[in-house]
């Protein structure tokens, strides 16, 4: 099976970082004046004389969010399952490296995590766990869904990389979608970053979405780990990705997301800086080239930069969020995988969401209308 491994080895790093960085003024407004964009047209928007350009640009991806989407945000929350890991990635609490308690959800903790997430009203969750095959495992995945099933519309998962008949076993279970990041699309920084584990596989990884798209899942959400890299170009990159996909696997959703370095136990300091203004132009990047696409915003993100990009181009956001296992309610103390930095309730989210004029969506999809 032809994989987007081969339309990525026809591309080079440093010649795309070298046109990106070589953009003018010029570029950007012959793309602006566009009404359909395509890969050439998002590297021109995400070049740095672009941030010239912001104020236009997020005007025009408000015009477009608000065609394509409405005025809505869609909630989440993430359920974090297990700190387990069998990595060693030297940019994240659950490494293996990392002499921490490690803990692993019971069917009776699941459920409490769960009741916890309801009372706050959530309709969506994601389930997400580190990579550790032995103990969380698709057995412990399908159980797991089985247990939440009635209790939401939408159940999404970020869990190790799966096999194709994997990822079809839990579409039939019930899943709506997956999200994997490459975490970074530079090959040697990679293998700098991610030293031990079926994680170091960069090739096993970068196939992913084709195992996720074959097995025909509702939808892929992609993203790279913004701070191991040069954000402008593993952004291109994965937005290569994501327009091969959706070619394939056109009968698919598509989200991106975009988690920049937070603190975290045994954590590195970030390779690059990446700052709210950074941020913000490339989402607007990503909404101006591809008005389909849904954009997440997690609670990564600080107060302010949340509040003020709800209008702009983002289509779902976490709230609430626990980032540990059992964190809810079963065990607030547990390792977190990143500190989060909204740190507000739910309520004050939603109040947030509707002051600016939006509604917060509890449920947006159900498997009777698929």
């Amino acid at each position: 099976m032809n994989t987007f491994k081969s339309i990525f080895e026809q591309y080079n790093w440093d010649s795309i970082q070298s046109k990106i960085y070589k953009t003018t003024s010029k570029d950007v407004e012959q793309t602006l004046a566009k009404t359909k964009l395509n890969l050439d047209d998002f590297l021109v928007l995400i070049s740095p004389i672009a941030q010239n350009y912001l104020e236009q640009m997020a005007q025009k991806c408000h015009e477009i969010t608000k065609k394509r989407f409405g005025k809505t945000i869609q909630m989440y929350a993430p359920l974090y399952l297990s700190n387990e890991c069998q990595n060693i990635c030297t940019y994240c609490g659950f490494s293996l490296d990392n002499k921490i308690k490690r803990k692993t959800l019971s069917d009776a903790e699941i459920k409490l995590e769960v009741e916890a997430l309801k009372n706050n009203g959530f309709d969506h969750v994601l389930l997400v766990t580190g990579e550790a095959n032995y103990t969380v495992n698709i057995n412990y995945f399908l159980n797991a869904i089985d247990l939440i099933r009635k209790d939401f519309s939408i159940i999404s998962v970020e869990v190790q990389p799966l096999s194709t008949e994997d990822y079809e076993r839990l579409h039939e279970a019930g899943v709506y979608s997956v999200l994997v990041y490459q975490e970074t699309y530079h090959q040697e920084v990679y293998k700098k970053y991610h030293t031990k584990g079926k994680k170091s596989n960069f090739d096993y990884r970068l196939e992913t979405p084709d195992r996720i798209g074959t097995a025909g899942i509702h939808k892929i959400g992609l993203g790279v780990l913004l701070g191991l890299e040069d954000w402008r170009t593993d952004s291109f990159f994965n937005a290569l990705h994501l327009d091969y996909l959706q070619k394939k696997y056109w009968q698919t959703k598509y989200s991106v997301s975009f988690p920049r370095l937070r603190p975290a136990e045994g954590i590195i300091e970030p390779n690059f800086i990446m700052d709210d203004k950074d941020l913000t132009q490339l989402i607007c990047a990503y909404r101006l080239w591809n008005e389909d696409l849904e954009i997440s915003i997690s609670t990564r993100e600080n107060e302010k930069f949340r509040n003020n990009i709800i209008p702009i181009g983002v289509t779902s956001m976490s709230a609430g969020s626990k980032t540990n296992p059992g964190g809810y309610v079963v065990d607030p103390q547990s390792l977190e995988q990143f500190e989060i930095s909204d740190e507000r309730s739910v309520a004050e989210i939603s109040k947030i969401i509707k002051k600016a004029g939006y509604e917060p969506v509890w449920k947006d999809w159900d498997k009777v209308y698929s």
